[in-house]
Protein backbone atom coordinates (compact mmCIF):
# COMPACT_ATOMS: atom_id res chain seq x y z
CA UNK A 1 0.00 0.00 0.00
CA UNK A 2 1.49 3.80 -0.78
CA UNK A 3 1.68 5.60 1.90
CA UNK A 4 -1.13 8.25 0.56
CA UNK A 5 -2.78 6.11 -0.84
CA UNK A 6 -6.73 6.97 -0.64
CA UNK A 7 -5.81 11.09 -0.74
CA UNK A 8 -7.60 12.11 -3.32
CA UNK A 9 -5.74 15.72 -4.75
CA UNK A 10 -7.80 18.37 -6.96
CA UNK A 11 -4.87 19.58 -8.74
CA UNK A 12 -5.37 22.60 -10.17
CA UNK A 13 -2.05 23.96 -10.89
CA UNK A 14 0.18 25.09 -13.47
CA UNK A 15 3.90 25.42 -15.11
CA UNK A 16 6.36 24.66 -11.59
CA UNK A 17 5.07 25.44 -7.94
CA UNK A 18 2.67 23.69 -7.69
CA UNK A 19 2.58 20.88 -9.88
CA UNK A 20 6.05 20.04 -8.15
CA UNK A 21 4.25 19.21 -4.94
CA UNK A 22 0.99 17.57 -5.89
CA UNK A 23 3.72 15.33 -8.21
CA UNK A 24 5.30 14.75 -5.55
CA UNK A 25 2.35 13.56 -3.84
CA UNK A 26 1.78 11.30 -6.58
CA UNK A 27 4.70 9.75 -6.10
CA UNK A 28 3.51 8.83 -2.70
CA UNK A 29 0.39 7.15 -4.21
CA UNK A 30 -2.25 10.02 -3.92
CA UNK A 31 -4.75 10.23 -6.71
CA UNK A 32 -3.83 13.30 -8.47
CA UNK A 33 -6.71 14.82 -10.87
CA UNK A 34 -5.15 17.54 -12.58
CA UNK A 35 -7.58 19.93 -14.58
CA UNK A 36 -6.74 21.75 -17.58
CA UNK A 37 -8.31 24.03 -19.71
CA UNK A 38 -10.27 22.21 -22.74
CA UNK A 39 -7.80 22.01 -25.69
CA UNK A 40 -5.13 24.24 -24.26
CA UNK A 41 -4.04 22.16 -21.41
CA UNK A 42 -0.90 23.26 -19.10
CA UNK A 43 0.76 26.26 -20.35
CA UNK A 44 3.68 24.33 -20.24
CA UNK A 45 2.65 21.43 -22.15
CA UNK A 46 3.90 23.40 -25.62
CA UNK A 47 6.75 25.69 -23.57
CA UNK A 48 10.10 25.02 -24.79
CA UNK A 49 9.02 21.85 -27.20
CA UNK A 50 11.98 19.34 -28.12
CA UNK A 51 9.68 16.58 -29.84
CA UNK A 52 7.11 18.28 -32.48
CA UNK A 53 3.40 17.25 -31.34
CA UNK A 54 4.83 15.59 -28.27
CA UNK A 55 4.20 17.48 -24.70
CA UNK A 56 7.37 19.45 -23.76
CA UNK A 57 9.93 18.36 -21.31
CA UNK A 58 8.54 20.83 -19.25
CA UNK A 59 5.83 19.56 -18.94
CA UNK A 60 6.15 15.77 -18.49
CA UNK A 61 8.71 15.99 -15.82
CA UNK A 62 6.30 17.92 -13.26
CA UNK A 63 3.57 15.77 -14.08
CA UNK A 64 4.09 12.52 -13.91
CA UNK A 65 1.60 9.84 -11.96
CA UNK A 66 -0.80 11.90 -12.47
CA UNK A 67 -4.59 11.93 -14.51
CA UNK A 68 -5.88 14.46 -16.66
CA UNK A 69 -9.48 16.05 -16.73
CA UNK A 70 -10.04 18.88 -19.02
CA UNK A 71 -13.25 21.32 -17.82
CA UNK A 72 -14.06 24.49 -18.37
CA UNK A 73 -14.67 26.45 -15.28
CA UNK A 74 -16.22 29.16 -16.66
CA UNK A 75 -19.53 27.59 -17.93
CA UNK A 76 -22.04 26.77 -15.36
CA UNK A 77 -22.15 23.08 -16.11
CA UNK A 78 -17.90 23.23 -15.63
CA UNK A 79 -18.90 25.24 -12.85
CA UNK A 80 -21.15 21.90 -11.63
CA UNK A 81 -18.81 19.19 -12.18
CA UNK A 82 -16.05 21.47 -10.27
CA UNK A 83 -18.37 21.68 -7.29
CA UNK A 84 -18.87 18.10 -7.67
CA UNK A 85 -14.98 17.92 -7.66
CA UNK A 86 -14.51 19.49 -4.81
CA UNK A 87 -17.37 17.12 -3.09
CA UNK A 88 -15.07 14.34 -4.32
CA UNK A 89 -11.33 14.80 -2.88
CA UNK A 90 -9.47 15.76 0.23
CA UNK A 91 -7.44 18.36 -1.29
CA UNK A 92 -7.42 21.29 -3.59
CA UNK A 93 -4.13 23.01 -4.72
CA UNK A 94 -3.67 25.65 -6.80
CA UNK A 95 -1.57 28.62 -7.69
CA UNK A 96 -3.76 30.91 -9.59
CA UNK A 97 -3.07 34.72 -9.68
CA UNK A 98 -4.03 36.43 -6.05
CA UNK A 99 -8.40 36.05 -6.15
CA UNK A 100 -9.01 33.91 -9.39
CA UNK A 101 -10.88 31.28 -7.78
CA UNK A 102 -12.46 33.84 -5.96
CA UNK A 103 -14.17 35.54 -9.26
CA UNK A 104 -14.81 32.56 -9.96
CA UNK A 105 -17.21 31.75 -7.31
CA UNK A 106 -14.98 29.29 -5.11
CA UNK A 107 -13.88 31.28 -2.40
CA UNK A 108 -12.40 29.80 0.93
CA UNK A 109 -15.73 30.00 2.74
CA UNK A 110 -17.50 28.60 -0.31
CA UNK A 111 -15.08 25.92 -0.63
CA UNK A 112 -15.82 25.09 2.85
CA UNK A 113 -19.52 24.85 2.82
CA UNK A 114 -19.29 22.57 -0.37
CA UNK A 115 -16.94 20.28 1.71
CA UNK A 116 -15.96 20.89 4.92
CA UNK A 117 -12.73 18.32 5.30
CA UNK A 118 -11.31 19.72 2.36
CA UNK A 119 -7.33 21.18 2.83
CA UNK A 120 -7.10 24.09 0.63
CA UNK A 121 -3.94 24.64 -0.27
CA UNK A 122 -2.58 27.86 -2.28
CA UNK A 123 1.61 28.98 -3.61
CA UNK A 124 1.48 32.75 -3.75
CA UNK A 125 4.18 35.10 -4.84
CA UNK A 126 4.59 36.52 -1.48
CA UNK A 127 2.26 36.91 1.75
CA UNK A 128 0.00 39.44 3.04
CA UNK A 129 1.58 42.89 2.72
CA UNK A 130 2.42 45.14 0.37
CA UNK A 131 3.49 43.14 -2.54
CA UNK A 132 0.54 40.70 -1.53
CA UNK A 133 -0.81 40.72 -4.97
CA UNK A 134 2.24 40.87 -7.16
CA UNK A 135 2.77 38.07 -9.34
CA UNK A 136 5.86 36.56 -8.63
CA UNK A 137 7.88 33.89 -10.99
CA UNK A 138 11.59 31.90 -10.02
CA UNK A 139 13.69 34.65 -10.56
CA UNK A 140 11.77 37.54 -8.75
CA UNK A 141 11.65 34.89 -6.14
CA UNK A 142 15.01 34.45 -5.48
CA UNK A 143 15.87 38.00 -5.45
CA UNK A 144 12.62 39.11 -3.13
CA UNK A 145 13.74 36.07 -0.41
CA UNK A 146 17.34 37.25 -0.23
CA UNK A 147 19.07 34.34 -2.27
CA UNK A 148 20.28 36.65 -5.78
CA UNK A 149 21.80 39.27 -3.10
CA UNK A 150 24.18 36.93 -1.90
CA UNK A 151 25.25 34.99 -4.65
CA UNK A 152 27.67 36.19 -7.03
CA UNK A 153 31.19 37.42 -6.24
CA UNK A 154 32.01 40.52 -4.17
CA UNK A 155 32.02 42.79 -6.17
CA UNK A 156 29.83 41.64 -8.86
CA UNK A 157 26.08 42.07 -9.82
CA UNK A 158 23.60 39.74 -7.70
CA UNK A 159 23.14 36.40 -9.29
CA UNK A 160 20.54 33.85 -9.02
CA UNK A 161 21.16 30.24 -9.04
CA UNK A 162 20.08 27.20 -11.37
CA UNK A 163 18.35 25.52 -8.55
CA UNK A 164 14.26 26.39 -8.83
CA UNK A 165 14.85 27.11 -5.41
CA UNK A 166 11.60 29.77 -5.67
CA UNK A 167 9.20 27.32 -7.60
CA UNK A 168 10.29 24.17 -6.58
CA UNK A 169 11.34 24.63 -3.26
CA UNK A 170 7.87 26.46 -2.51
CA UNK A 171 5.99 23.36 -4.06
CA UNK A 172 8.40 20.96 -1.74
CA UNK A 173 7.32 23.36 1.37
CA UNK A 174 3.29 23.43 0.12
CA UNK A 175 3.83 19.18 -0.03
CA UNK A 176 4.77 19.82 3.90
CA UNK A 177 1.63 21.48 4.76
CA UNK A 178 0.07 19.94 3.17
CA UNK A 179 0.67 16.33 4.92
CA UNK A 180 0.63 17.82 8.22
CA UNK A 181 -3.02 19.38 7.63
CA UNK A 182 -4.21 15.72 6.60
CA UNK A 183 -3.19 14.10 9.68
CA UNK A 184 -4.67 17.14 11.69
CA UNK A 185 -7.76 16.54 10.23
CA UNK A 186 -7.03 12.94 11.09
CA UNK A 187 -8.07 14.33 14.47
CA UNK A 188 -9.94 17.59 14.14
CA UNK A 189 -12.13 16.15 10.91
CA UNK A 190 -11.82 19.48 9.72
CA UNK A 191 -9.78 20.90 6.86
CA UNK A 192 -8.11 23.92 6.75
CA UNK A 193 -6.48 26.14 4.53
CA UNK A 194 -2.35 26.03 3.49
CA UNK A 195 -0.79 28.97 2.26
CA UNK A 196 3.53 28.75 0.88
CA UNK A 197 4.64 32.14 -0.14
CA UNK A 198 7.33 31.98 -2.59
CA UNK A 199 9.24 34.45 -0.78
CA UNK A 200 8.85 32.93 2.39
CA UNK A 201 10.32 29.79 1.20
CA UNK A 202 13.23 31.06 -0.88
CA UNK A 203 14.00 32.91 2.43
CA UNK A 204 13.54 29.75 4.33
CA UNK A 205 16.50 28.00 2.33
CA UNK A 206 18.40 31.06 2.79
CA UNK A 207 18.00 31.02 6.91
CA UNK A 208 22.07 31.03 6.63
CA UNK A 209 22.34 34.16 5.44
CA UNK A 210 20.09 35.74 7.70
CA UNK A 211 22.13 34.35 10.32
CA UNK A 212 25.25 35.99 8.85
CA UNK A 213 23.11 39.60 8.54
CA UNK A 214 22.87 39.45 12.05
CA UNK A 215 26.43 38.28 12.90
CA UNK A 216 27.52 41.30 11.13
CA UNK A 217 26.50 43.75 14.70
CA UNK A 218 29.69 41.77 15.97
CA UNK A 219 32.51 42.53 13.66
CA UNK A 220 33.47 41.05 10.37
CA UNK A 221 32.61 37.77 9.02
CA UNK A 222 35.52 35.84 9.61
CA UNK A 223 35.30 33.14 7.55
CA UNK A 224 34.34 35.19 4.43
CA UNK A 225 37.34 35.43 1.66
CA UNK A 226 36.91 38.99 1.94
CA UNK A 227 38.13 39.48 5.66
CA UNK A 228 41.60 38.19 4.93
CA UNK A 229 41.72 39.97 1.84
CA UNK A 230 41.44 43.21 3.88
CA UNK A 231 38.20 44.20 2.47
CA UNK A 232 35.46 45.98 4.68
CA UNK A 233 32.08 44.73 5.08
CA UNK A 234 29.35 47.02 4.75
CA UNK A 235 25.77 46.68 6.87
CA UNK A 236 24.63 44.11 4.74
CA UNK A 237 25.37 39.69 4.64
CA UNK A 238 27.76 40.34 0.97
CA UNK A 239 28.00 38.22 -1.63
CA UNK A 240 30.68 35.05 -0.93
CA UNK A 241 31.44 33.63 -4.14
CA UNK A 242 32.22 30.29 -3.56
CA UNK A 243 33.15 30.15 -0.16
CA UNK A 244 31.05 27.87 2.59
CA UNK A 245 28.15 28.91 4.08
CA UNK A 246 29.41 26.99 7.36
CA UNK A 247 32.07 27.39 9.85
CA UNK A 248 34.67 25.17 7.45
CA UNK A 249 36.32 27.02 5.25
CA UNK A 250 35.59 25.76 1.64
CA UNK A 251 36.15 26.97 -2.14
CA UNK A 252 35.73 25.35 -5.61
CA UNK A 253 39.25 24.68 -7.48
CA UNK A 254 40.39 23.62 -10.39
CA UNK A 255 41.11 20.03 -11.42
CA UNK A 256 43.56 18.97 -14.12
CA UNK A 257 41.98 19.65 -17.47
CA UNK A 258 39.98 22.33 -16.25
CA UNK A 259 41.22 24.33 -19.59
CA UNK A 260 39.11 22.42 -21.87
CA UNK A 261 36.61 21.08 -19.80
CA UNK A 262 33.99 24.18 -18.12
CA UNK A 263 33.03 21.42 -14.98
CA UNK A 264 36.96 20.12 -14.27
CA UNK A 265 36.69 21.36 -10.80
CA UNK A 266 36.32 19.82 -7.16
CA UNK A 267 34.41 21.58 -3.80
CA UNK A 268 37.39 21.54 -1.02
CA UNK A 269 36.59 21.69 2.49
CA UNK A 270 39.64 22.61 4.92
CA UNK A 271 37.67 20.67 7.93
CA UNK A 272 39.62 21.32 11.39
CA UNK A 273 39.77 18.08 11.96
CA UNK A 274 41.33 16.78 9.09
CA UNK A 275 43.77 19.50 8.53
CA UNK A 276 46.92 17.67 9.09
CA UNK A 277 45.66 14.89 6.57
CA UNK A 278 45.39 17.82 4.38
CA UNK A 279 48.65 19.17 4.87
CA UNK A 280 50.12 15.87 3.93
CA UNK A 281 48.30 15.24 1.07
CA UNK A 282 49.17 18.98 -0.39
CA UNK A 283 52.72 18.41 0.30
CA UNK A 284 52.79 21.02 3.12
CA UNK A 285 53.49 19.24 6.37
CA UNK A 286 55.27 22.29 8.02
CA UNK A 287 51.90 23.84 8.01
CA UNK A 288 51.04 21.35 11.01
CA UNK A 289 53.29 22.69 13.27
CA UNK A 290 53.52 26.89 11.81
CA UNK A 291 51.62 29.11 14.29
CA UNK A 292 50.33 30.73 10.89
CA UNK A 293 48.13 27.90 9.95
CA UNK A 294 47.97 25.43 13.32
CA UNK A 295 44.62 26.39 14.17
CA UNK A 296 41.65 27.33 12.41
CA UNK A 297 41.66 31.01 13.88
CA UNK A 298 44.92 31.23 12.50
CA UNK A 299 44.20 30.46 8.84
CA UNK A 300 41.42 32.79 8.82
CA UNK A 301 43.00 35.89 7.29
CA UNK A 302 45.48 33.47 5.49
CA UNK A 303 42.35 31.40 3.31
CA UNK A 304 43.63 32.80 -0.21
CA UNK A 305 47.71 31.54 0.65
CA UNK A 306 45.89 27.58 1.92
CA UNK A 307 43.59 27.62 -1.01
CA UNK A 308 46.00 28.27 -4.09
CA UNK A 309 48.44 25.46 -2.31
CA UNK A 310 45.43 23.01 -2.40
CA UNK A 311 44.98 24.09 -5.78
CA UNK A 312 48.62 23.77 -6.69
CA UNK A 313 47.57 19.84 -5.83
CA UNK A 314 44.48 19.37 -7.36
CA UNK A 315 45.34 20.79 -10.50
CA UNK A 316 47.45 17.73 -11.12
CA UNK A 317 44.54 15.35 -10.70
CA UNK A 318 41.00 14.77 -11.78
CA UNK A 319 37.92 15.78 -10.13
CA UNK A 320 37.79 11.84 -9.53
CA UNK A 321 41.45 11.05 -8.07
CA UNK A 322 40.49 14.29 -5.64
CA UNK A 323 37.60 12.54 -3.96
CA UNK A 324 39.40 9.12 -4.18
CA UNK A 325 42.58 10.30 -2.30
CA UNK A 326 40.36 12.57 -0.04
CA UNK A 327 37.56 10.34 0.68
CA UNK A 328 39.28 7.09 2.72
CA UNK A 329 40.95 10.45 4.84
CA UNK A 330 37.67 11.91 5.75
CA UNK A 331 38.44 15.37 3.86
CA UNK A 332 35.17 16.50 2.34
CA UNK A 333 35.47 17.07 -1.20
CA UNK A 334 32.87 16.84 -3.89
CA UNK A 335 32.94 16.83 -7.73
CA UNK A 336 31.35 19.61 -9.92
CA UNK A 337 29.47 17.21 -11.81
CA UNK A 338 27.46 18.43 -15.56
CA UNK A 339 23.72 17.48 -16.00
CA UNK A 340 25.61 14.98 -18.70
CA UNK A 341 27.09 13.24 -15.97
CA UNK A 342 24.56 13.21 -13.88
CA UNK A 343 22.27 11.65 -16.72
CA UNK A 344 25.26 8.81 -16.80
CA UNK A 345 25.54 8.07 -13.68
CA UNK A 346 24.45 4.29 -12.89
CA UNK A 347 24.39 4.62 -9.48
CA UNK A 348 21.80 7.29 -9.88
CA UNK A 349 19.48 5.09 -12.38
CA UNK A 350 20.07 2.41 -9.29
CA UNK A 351 18.40 4.27 -6.75
CA UNK A 352 15.67 5.81 -8.72
CA UNK A 353 16.96 9.25 -8.25
CA UNK A 354 17.18 9.31 -12.31
CA UNK A 355 14.32 7.62 -14.09
CA UNK A 356 13.78 6.97 -17.74
CA UNK A 357 9.90 6.72 -18.69
CA UNK A 358 8.40 5.80 -21.66
CA UNK A 359 6.09 8.43 -23.40
CA UNK A 360 3.52 7.66 -26.16
CA UNK A 361 4.12 10.95 -27.93
CA UNK A 362 8.01 11.17 -27.43
CA UNK A 363 9.34 7.87 -26.92
CA UNK A 364 11.54 6.99 -23.73
CA UNK A 365 13.25 10.25 -21.58
CA UNK A 366 15.25 10.35 -18.25
CA UNK A 367 13.33 12.89 -15.57
CA UNK A 368 14.09 12.66 -11.86
CA UNK A 369 12.77 10.46 -9.13
CA UNK A 370 11.23 10.57 -6.16
CA UNK A 371 14.28 12.05 -3.76
CA UNK A 372 12.21 11.15 -0.52
CA UNK A 373 12.78 7.25 -0.10
CA UNK A 374 10.54 5.27 2.22
CA UNK A 375 11.47 1.50 3.11
CA UNK A 376 7.80 0.55 2.90
CA UNK A 377 6.72 2.82 0.02
CA UNK A 378 8.93 2.56 -3.45
CA UNK A 379 7.81 5.31 -5.77
CA UNK A 380 7.29 4.03 -8.71
CA UNK A 381 7.43 7.02 -11.65
CA UNK A 382 4.51 7.08 -14.19
CA UNK A 383 4.59 8.83 -17.23
CA UNK A 384 2.84 12.17 -17.19
CA UNK A 385 -1.25 12.02 -19.10
CA UNK A 386 -2.16 13.14 -22.37
CA UNK A 387 -4.20 16.43 -22.30
CA UNK A 388 -7.96 14.96 -20.94
CA UNK A 389 -6.72 11.43 -21.35
CA UNK A 390 -8.91 10.20 -18.19
CA UNK A 391 -11.63 12.65 -18.32
CA UNK A 392 -14.13 10.25 -19.09
CA UNK A 393 -13.30 7.88 -16.09
CA UNK A 394 -13.08 10.93 -13.51
CA UNK A 395 -16.48 12.05 -14.77
CA UNK A 396 -17.59 8.70 -14.01
CA UNK A 397 -16.43 8.77 -10.72
CA UNK A 398 -17.83 11.85 -9.52
CA UNK A 399 -21.16 10.24 -10.62
CA UNK A 400 -21.99 11.60 -14.24
CA UNK A 401 -23.76 9.09 -16.59
CA UNK A 402 -22.46 8.34 -19.73
CA UNK A 403 -25.52 10.29 -21.20
CA UNK A 404 -24.15 13.28 -18.94
CA UNK A 405 -20.76 13.09 -20.16
CA UNK A 406 -21.50 13.16 -23.56
CA UNK A 407 -23.71 16.29 -22.91
CA UNK A 408 -20.75 17.87 -20.86
CA UNK A 409 -18.67 17.19 -24.27
CA UNK A 410 -21.29 18.65 -26.40
CA UNK A 411 -22.04 21.51 -24.45
CA UNK A 412 -18.08 22.66 -24.28
CA UNK A 413 -18.01 22.20 -20.18
CA UNK A 414 -14.92 19.74 -21.01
Amino acid sequence: MKALEGVKILDMTHVQSGPTCTQLLAWFGADVIKVERPGVGDATRKQLVDVPGADSLYFTMLNHNKRSVTLNTKSDEGKAIFTKLIQHCDVMVENFAPGALDRMGFSWEKIQEINPRMIYASVKGFGPGPYSECKVYENVAQCAGGSASTTGMLGDVPMVTGAQIGDSGTGLHLALGIVTALYQRTHSGKGQRVECAMQDSVLNLCRVKLRDQQRLKAGPLTEYSQYGEGIPFGDATPRAGNDSGGGQPGRILKCKGWETDPNAYTYFITQAAVWEKICDVIGKPEWKTDEDFATPKARLPRLNQIFGAIEDWTMTKTKFEVMEICNPLDIPVGPILSMKEIAEEPSLRDTGTVVEVDHPERGAYLTVGNPIKLSDCPADVKRSPLLGEHTDEILAEIGLNPDEIEAAKSGGAV
